[in-house]
């Protein structure tokens, strides 16, 4: 039997990662996140995978924060390059050209939402709760959630989660625009598995032109992006995935999208 922190399952172009560490809860340590960082990177070399789903194992948490245990006894250049280390990983994430889902099937606190948050698109389960508590541990977030969380619900809801660390339900969540969408815990699976399907059958090349110019977008002035954008969007009318695509729409039929 594995005793890897990490299950991987494929499902048709789909490929789904579950943090298996239910004893704590899911929580991140260094093992843990070299593990998602080999497998992201595995499933971007993998021209089988359209997609990526991270969840965790178990009803309770998705990734309840980093490992406590583990960074009580780190120095702090230790906790400096542990730092590093998940903000590299979650970098790597943002920056895919494939879409990653984040099912959030229950707590994701601290690292936990921070590991949500550099994902593309998140579910969450109506029984979900997310937030940064590190300040009742005397800490930060440490793998960006100050920034991200920043870009992602505003200056105000930032402070109030980072400074209260008091945890948010998920419709709060939805309503500041940290999670796209929130569905009764009971059909999580088969609502994320849907939308993973959906993506699957989108035209690669156009979902990665999509990614980088939102990615780029979200780091430039606007004319960078625009340019960026009218580039990337010549760059689509060279490839096959756009003929089938637009003569699919002539001749009222479905697309077979094959990224090239």
């Amino acid at each position: 039997m594995s005793d890897s922190p990490l299950l991987v399952a494929d499902d048709g172009a789909v490929r789904t990662l579950t943090i298996h560490r239910p004893e704590r809860l899911n929580a991140l340590d260094s093992a843990t996140i070299r593990a998602l960082h080999a497998a992201f990177e595995a499933a971007t070399a993998d021209p089988a995978v359209r997609v990526v789903v991270l969840t965790g194992s178990g009803p309770k948490a998705f990734v309840a924060g980093a490992d406590i245990a583990e960074m009580s006894a780190l120095s702090a250049v230790e906790a400096r390059d542990f730092s590093l280390r998940g903000q590299r990983m979650m970098r790597f994430v943002e920056k895919m050209p494939k879409p990653v889902i984040a099912m959030v099937n229950g707590f994701a606190l601290g690292g936990g939402l921070e590991l949500a948050m550099c994902c593309h698109l998140r579910i969450a389960a109506d029984t979900a709760k997310v937030g940064q508590p590190e300040i009742n541990l005397g800490l930060i977030p440490g793998f960006g959630g100050s920034q991200r969380l920043l870009r992602l619900a505003g200056r105000a809801a930032t402070l109030e989660l980072c400074l209260v660390g008091a945890p948010i339900a998920a419709e709060r969540a939805l309503q500041l625009g940290i999670v796209n969408r929130v569905v009764p815990a009971a059909e999580l699976q088969a609502e994320t598995t849907k939308l993973a399907a959906q993506l699957a059958s989108s035209a690669p090349l156009a979902l990665r032109g999509m990614l980088d110019c939102v990615n780029v977008g979200g780091e430039c002035g606007i004319e960078e992006g625009l340019e960026y954008e009218s580039a990337q969007f010549g760059l689509v009318f060279s490839s096959e995935d756009m003929r089938e695509g637009t003569s699919a729409f002539l001749e009222k039929r479905k697309p077979v999208f094959t990224g090239k």
